[in-house]
């Protein structure tokens, strides 16, 4: 296992030199002047020997070789550099900011676990019954509803029928729970929904197709109980597909809540991208694009693991 392990942190070496590689010079192709922008936006008079003097300091004027070099030194001693738009370091952009979001990541995660996989084994169980045409509502109905949208209906029921709007501050978890708990619990429900719609259908069919498979009438004819029959026997095969699922969206949330953010208010990564793009802030869009990498490439380590504890056949070394 620890070899296993050990080789696909090494695969993930390559992979992220590639994204590296790709967003750096791609971005560089992209118009846009991050020192226009910030210097001209408002409509101010700025000469251009105050612009060649700013694109000086944020050492735009030096060869893409030589940028590239550096921010690439920089990335191997976890130096992500320094945002050409506000002039903080971008870790700290991005740290400030990561508590929140992976906290809605986390509870829609949990949220759509909880009901998308009693709800895809019972579909399945009780396939073309009103229960299952019941949650085959409920799941289209998630996949066809944004979850912005979802979250402006949120907001619109809470003030008016309970005359009460979540804060609009963030506060964290340790620092007032209750506080923390009635403002993000409400967008965590709003894409949760869609996350459990997933889910549910991707658990639904897993569960259908194995419960086809030959060791499961086996069982049947043993005489095993139709419970252990479902839970031992089928729920650990059919929970490979699931997992993949759950582990994909998951690392989709912590950059893809723009449009859930803007509504409720949330100033997460994904309002952070969105902010970088618009200024042209190469720098803070460099690291924001490597930081999802990394994500992505950890949860896929983190579901090839779990496949082996669901199910020993595909064990490394196995």
């Amino acid at each position: 296992m620890l070899s296993f392990i050990i080789r696909r942190i090494a695969l993930m070496v390559p992979t992220l030199l590639g994204v590296a590689v790709l967003t750096f010079f791609l971005l560089r192709v992209v118009p846009g002047d991050v020192v226009e922008v910030k210097l001209r936006s408002d409509g101010a008079s700025v000469t251009q020997a105050t612009v060649q003097a700013e694109r000086v300091r944020l050492g735009l004027d030096r060869p893409l070789v030589n940028q590239f070099g550096s921010w690439m030194g920089g990335l191997v001693t976890g130096d992500l550099g320094t945002s050409m738009w506000t002039g903080r370091p971008v870790s700290q952009e991005i740290g400030v900011r990561l508590s929140l979001t992976l906290q809605v990541a986390v509870m829609a995660a949990i949220i759509a676990v909880v009901i998308a996989v009693p709800l895809g084994t019972l579909s399945a169980l009780f396939r073309d019954t009103w229960l299952d045409y019941a949650v085959r509502i409920f799941t289209i109905a998630g996949l066809a509803v944004p979850s912005f949208w979802l979250g402006m209906l949120i907001v619109l029921s809470l003030l008016t029928v309970f005359h009460w709007s979540p804060p609009v501050t963030y506060t964290p978890f340790w620092r007032d729970p209750v506080q923390n708990m009635s403002q993000l619990i409400w967008p965590a429900l709003a894409v949760g929904y869609r996350y459990a719609a997933v889910v549910a259908r991707m658990v639904r069919s897993s569960v259908l197709e194995v419960l086809r498979e030959d060791y499961i009438r086996t069982a049947r004819a043993k005489g095993v109980w139709e419970s252990h029959v479902v839970v031992r026997h089928a729920m650990r095969n059919a929970m490979l597909p699931a997992v993949t699922v759950v582990g994909l969206e998951f690392a989709f949330l912590i950059g893809g809540l723009v449009v859930t953010e803007q509504v409720f208010n949330l100033n997460g990564i994904g309002r952070l991208f969105v902010e970088a793009v618009t200024r042209s802030d190469f720098v803070l869009v460099q690291a924001l694009i490597m930081f999802l990498a990394l994500v992505f490439v950890v949860t896929n380590l983190v579901v090839d693991l779990l496949y082996g504890v669901l199910d020993p056949r595909v064990r490394p070394g196995a």
